[in-house]
């Protein structure tokens, strides 16, 4: 079934388990993501993100998830990711979308304020949930998502309690040591912070950068709030790495490609559902 984030979250967050949002960019990655929880039972966050428009459009992503969704037991929710344009995250709304994130991290916080009531304004009446972004998040390696050039601001939990009352979000991303990518040193999760913004927010928290985070790391994170892990990089390079073995020692047709690039995705996917817990 359909759905938005913030039905799938509020769950998550009260009950103290995290889901994971995977992000899809093509029709094998829409499809391995959603049986990985067809198979183990578990709430789906699909994300796409904006920089994969390239891919495909904002509808043809919506129908395809429709498609492949709507007739499921399992919720499913099709989230826009990463996007710092409103005109984009608008005609996700229009699109379909269950949820939108505005991404105005790099903004001076009045503004960051500003659009993302807007967004949440536009997106509520149309019954989508909107997450946020307060704080900004470094660049590790083989990362899709970020620049060579973010660097780390750790969320401010004083400025975190005064923008979610006033914009009205349904989840807020946090900056508390993660990476978009893959980690070049070894992590440093700053639980006491991630503490401090549960304590004053109490909404589901977001974790970007979920990949190669260590499970000590995601459970304590978990525990404090985050009811939300975003999973992109290891997705990508598990299956680019599967798929090159693969055709090391096959020549299949692109069809039969096709459906072994699901079963990659499937794989690293239901790693990640186990990994979380519920």
């Amino acid at each position: 079934m359909l759905t938005n984030l913030k039905t799938i979250v509020d769950e998550a967050y009260a009950k103290k388990y995290a889901v994971g949002s995977f992000n899809g960019y093509n029709s094998e990655t829409f499809r391995g993501i959603i049986q990985a929880g067809v198979e183990t039972e578990t709430p789906i966050i699909l994300a796409f993100g904006a920089k994969y428009l390239p891919n495909m459009s904002l509808e043809t992503a919506a129908a395809m998830t429709r498609s492949m969704a709507e007739k499921l037991d399992i919720p499913v929710c099709l989230h826009l990711d990463h996007c710092k344009d409103m005109g984009v995250v608008f005609q996700a709304v229009k699109a379909g979308f269950g949820s939108v994130m505005y991404d105005g991290s790099m903004l001076p916080y009045e503004e960051n304020l500003a659009n993302t009531a807007k967004v949440c304004e536009v997106a509520h009446a149309c019954g989508a949930s909107v997450e946020a972004e307060l704080g900004s998040i470094a660049a590790g390696e083989k990362s899709h998502e970020g620049s060579a050039s973010d660097v780390q601001a750790y969320t401010d939990p004083k400025l975190a309690k005064e923008f979610v009352e006033k914009t009205g979000v349904d989840a807020l991303a946090v900056s508390v040591g993660t990476v978009h990518g893959l980690y070049k040193g070894k992590p440093n999760i700053r639980i006491d912070i991630l503490e401090e913004i549960d304590k004053n927010t109490q909404i589901p928290l977001v974790l970007h950068g979920g990949s190669g985070v260590p499970e000590e790391d995601i459970l304590n994170c978990i525990a404090h709030g985050i009811a939300k892990i975003n999973v992109n990089t290891e997705i990508s390079a598990y299956t680019v790495e599967s798929t090159t073995k693969y055709l090391r020692e096959e020549q299949p047709h692109f069809s039969v490609l096709s459906l072994k690039q699901e079963e990659f995705v499937k794989e690293i996917v239901k790693k990640y559902i186990a990994f979380f817990g519920r």
